[in-house]
Formats: C-alpha cells, sequence, structure tokens
C-alpha cells in the first residue's frame, strides 16, 4: 500500500504529466554547442538590432530634412506669391496716390465720397502693413542704388544734400528687406 498514490476520482494524471529522464551529468559537448548556438543568435539578433535602429535614425533624419526642404520651398512660394500680387495692385495704389496728390481738386470732390475713398486707399496700406510690405518714400534719405531707380538729377548748391533724395517720383516697396519694386526718385546733385 505504500506505493500507492491518491487519485483523485475521474482526474488521469498520466496524460497530463510527461516524464523526461534527465542525465545529471549532462553531456558537455550539447551543453557547449547550445551555448554557442545562443551566443550567435544573440550576436546576429544584436547586431539586426543595431541596424534596424541605424535605418530608423537614417529615416528620421530623412524625414525630418524633407520637411524643413518642404517649409522653405512653401515658405518661398508663399513669399514669390505675395511679391506677385502686389505687384500686381501697386499700380492702382499709384492711381489713387496721384488722384489723392492733386490737392485742389481733390478737396473740391464731395466730401462724404473724398472720405470713403480715403478709407479704402488707407484699408489698402493697412493691408499692404499687414503682410510685411512697407513704402520706400523718404525725401531728404541719402540715395541708395539698392532700393532707389533714380530718373533725374538735380544740382544743388548745398553739400548736405548731394546724393539725397530730391523727390520721390513713384513710391517703391519692399517685404522683408527686399525690394518689391525701387522707388522712382530725383536725386540731388552737387554742382
Amino acid at each position: 500500500m505504500q506505493d500507492e498514490i491518491y487519485q483523485e476520482p475521474g482526474v488521469n494524471t498520466e496524460d497530463d504529466v510527461k516524464f523526461e529522464e534527465l542525465d545529471w551529468v549532462g553531456d558537455e559537448k550539447k551543453d557547449k554547442e547550445k551555448l554557442k548556438k545562443l551566443r550567435d543568435d544573440l550576436k546576429r539578433s544584436q547586431l539586426e538590432s543595431r541596424e534596424t535602429l541605424t535605418a530608423l535614425q537614417r529615416s528620421r533624419a530623412d524625414y525630418v530634412n524633407l520637411k524643413r526642404e518642404f517649409d522653405e520651398v512653401r515658405d518661398a512660394t508663399k513669399t514669390k506669391t505675395v511679391e506677385r500680387v502686389v505687384g500686381d495692385f501697386l499700380p492702382i495704389l499709384d492711381s489713387f496716390d496721384m488722384a489723392m496728390g492733386n490737392k485742389e481738386v481733390w478737396e473740391s470732390v464731395d466730401k462724404n465720397w473724398r472720405v470713403g475713398i480715403e478709407y479704402i486707399h488707407g484699408q489698402f496700406h493697412k493691408t499692404l502693413e499687414d503682410y510685411g510690405i512697407e513704402p520706400i518714400d523718404t525725401v531728404g534719405a541719402d540715395f541708395d542704388p539698392n532700393i532707389h531707380e533714380p530718373m533725374e538729377t538735380v544740382d544743388t548748391d548745398d553739400a548736405s544734400q548731394d546724393h539725397t533724395i530730391a523727390k520721390i517720383i513713384q513710391k517703391g516697396y519692399k517685404m522683408g528687406g527686399k525690394v518689391v519694386r525701387p522707388a522712382r526718385v530725383v536725386v540731388w546733385k552737387l554742382k
């Protein structure tokens, strides 16, 4: 009765449990081969992991560079578009300036109509300002060939006026330091 093992009724333990005979001394050659195989697998996995990480890092860097290039192209396109649109509207603004520049005629126009036109003119300038468009229209400033286009020179005896702007014929405009249209000017010239 000593060899008997208690078995719960309805449970078959022989099917659930598999017995494996172990060689406690072990096969040293088999163990070394298994260990070598595991090390090789580990090295291969580490190499694959490094290659995958490197590829991921390159992909991220490529994405960042591509995004930056895309942003630069988008910004340049936006700037060019604004410059073209502004360039198309500048003659209209010049017409406003000429109409409003003749004070006698301008003052003789119906006051309500004149105030409305001045309001539209102001809106036009405000919109240009909102887009970073600045007028180049300073009389008395030093002549700068980068932003001024000389149309005429006028002689002067005053040395302090030499190479300064005597008159603005047509306003120029710049956007972010870049000239959209140079100002057409009359320049003082020392005799």
